[in-house]
């Protein structure tokens, strides 16, 4: 493709002044590799659609294996070479910013409406034609998802957790969605700040993840969880209640000099005056930091030089001060929002007044042998809240960490646009029944292609029947009657294998997953429409 770029398109003899002929296969042939190279991308994701969707075992360069359904993920880890297959890559990561879910249908979706595309541009319309009626697409079925999604309020429970257990439950731990949903709703519902409830950040909810126990042993803890052991040496504590935290940026340890130097000791008085200096500016240091009343260190990691060294932690033990040590870097913002204290990077700025408060902070030995630090009953305590998610391997660890995250997204959406719709196959349906009537009014080319893309919709609830094991078409047409007699949220109940009323039996998703999966996947498609030549720069 790279190599027929750069030959111009052939012209006929310069002679005749009036017809040139200009060959404009290539630009059809580009537009058709476009679309069959981002159709093989949706097609992979295909499989992956819904509760019954199939997991994709994904074998990276540097040999770790990750178990995944999560559309996002897959296309993330994708070697995508193809340009314009690289727009269904980033569709999805767009879809996970915006929503968060939807990762896969958003791709399939796009993916369909390309097939779509071809046939039309086969049929000999414009691309220009086509990409403007796919505008219009988005636009009425952004309406008619609004017109047909029920409001919600926050207090509503309930119907946070269905929609949360609704996206566990295409997920490897879909049979955890009981224990999960709950979690993610509270965890979410507890950042949220009432100054600007439309608003959740989800780095307030941090999610440590501990090898061992199985997922059912997922906690949702009110304060601080840290994957660390205190350290132990010479007897140091490892419980401490009415606890004053300091987070700390300073090294307790021997001062070094700034470039590489040695320093020459001749005699045995002046080694004894080096280690005597050491001691004393080490116990000038724990004193002002006794002085305060603290008793919790939290010690961010150093580069330059050993944050604690063996004689500053004995002496921290003795002066009954707990250390917990290599805190990260960026763990450190969350941690001060939490016990509402200052990090201190100095010792001459250490003074009560930077500290956090906390009932308790205890090292809890975990069945298998691994241990964690736990501080709770925070005072004051910020909008944030921990996670401490277990697994009995460490690909079931990654993949619970990736569901929490979408069913914690899905509650973000809700409660940023507090609107539910149905799930299971039943919007689209709706979607490509409206659009099809709404076809029939509109003249000329634009019907056609309307007309086509609501066809084109069907692909969802049609990929659902399939990855369930159901017929298809026989499914789809049951569908389409019943919503022809104005059961809007009938759709297809994977589990009983047959179509049922979708709301009862609580499968709903936020409006926003659906609106911005339309809405995104049609802007995708249209760049790869208007795409009419690739010109490759070396």
């Amino acid at each position: 493709m790279a190599s027929s770029a750069a030959v111009s398109a052939p012209r006929a003899a310069p002679s005749s002044k009036t017809e040139t002929f200009v060959d404009n296969k290539r630009k059809d042939d580009i537009r058709m590799a476009n679309i069959a190279a981002a159709q093989a991308v949706a097609n992979a994701v295909r499989t992956s659609l819904g509760p019954k969707g199939m997991d994709k075992m994904i074998s990276t360069a540097n040999g770790e294996v990750i178990i995944t359904n999560d559309g996002a993920t897959i296309l993330n880890k994708m070697e995508v070479l193809q340009p314009a297959a690289k727009f269904l890559v980033e569709l999805s990561k767009s879809q996970d910013v915006v929503a968060g879910d939807g990762t896969t249908t958003v791709v399939v979706i796009a993916g369909a409406l390309l097939k779509q595309c071809l046939s039309l541009l086969s049929a000999g319309i414009h691309p220009t034609v086509i990409s403007d009626s796919l505008h219009k697409v988005s636009t009425k079925a952004v309406e008619v998802l609004t017109a047909m999604a029920i409001p919600l309020e926050l207090t509503d429970r309930d119907s946070l957790v269905k929609s949360a257990s609704t996206a566990l439950n295409s997920k490897v731990v879909s049979q955890y969605s009981t224990l999960l949903a709950p979690l993610a709703v509270d965890s979410v519902l507890s950042v949220v700040d009432p100054a600007k409830p439309d608003i959740v950040d989800l780095r307030d909810v941090k999610i440590v993840k501990k090898l061992g126990g199985t997922v059912d042993d997922t906690e949702l803890v009110k304060g601080l969880v840290f994957d660390k052991k205190v350290s132990h040496a010479s007897g140091g504590l490892t419980r401490v209640e009415k606890a004053k935290i300091a987070v700390i940026q300073f090294q307790i340890s021997p001062p070094k000099t700034d470039i590489e130097q040695s320093i020459v000791v001749s005699d045995y008085t002046q080694m004894d005056r080096i280690l005597k200096e050491e001691r004393n500016y080490i116990l000038g240091m724990i004193k002002k930091i006794k002085a305060t009343g603290c008793n919790v260190l939290l010690i961010q990691k150093s580069i330059l030089r050993d944050a604690v060294t063996e004689l500053s932690l004995h002496y921290l033990a003795k002066a009954k001060i707990m250390v917990i040590k290599d805190v990260e870097r960026d763990e450190i913002e969350f941690i001060t929002k939490t016990l509402n204290c200052l990090p201190i990077a100095n010792i001459d700025h250490f003074r009560a007044e930077k500290l956090g408060f906390a009932d308790l902070v205890e090292e809890i030995s975990l069945g298998d042998g691994g241990k964690i630090v736990k501080i709770t009953g925070i005072q004051d305590m910020g909008r944030t809240t921990s996670v401490l998610v277990r697994g009995s391997n460490q690909l079931v660890l990654d993949e619970a960490e990736r569901s929490l995250h979408d069913a914690l997204c899905v509650v973000r959406c809700l409660v940023s646009k507090r609107f539910l719709i149905a799930g299971g196959g039943a919007p689209e349906i709706e979607l490509s029944r409206q659009l099809g009537a709404w076809a029939k009014v509109l003249q000329g080319m634009e019907g056609y292609c309307v007309r086509s893309f609501a066809e084109a919709l069907e692909v969802v609830p049609y990929t659902l029947a399939e990855n369930a094991g159901l017929n298809p078409i026989a499914i789809v047409t049951e569908l389409r009657n019943r919503h022809a007699q104005g059961e809007i949220n009938t759709g297809i109940n994977v589990r009983k294998g047959q179509i049922t009323n979708i709301l009862e039996e609580n499968v709903v998703q936020p409006l926003l997953v659906s609106t911005s999966a339309i809405s995104l996947a049609t802007e995708c498609v249209r760049m790869i429409l208007k795409i009419d030549d690739i010109v490759t720069v070396r």
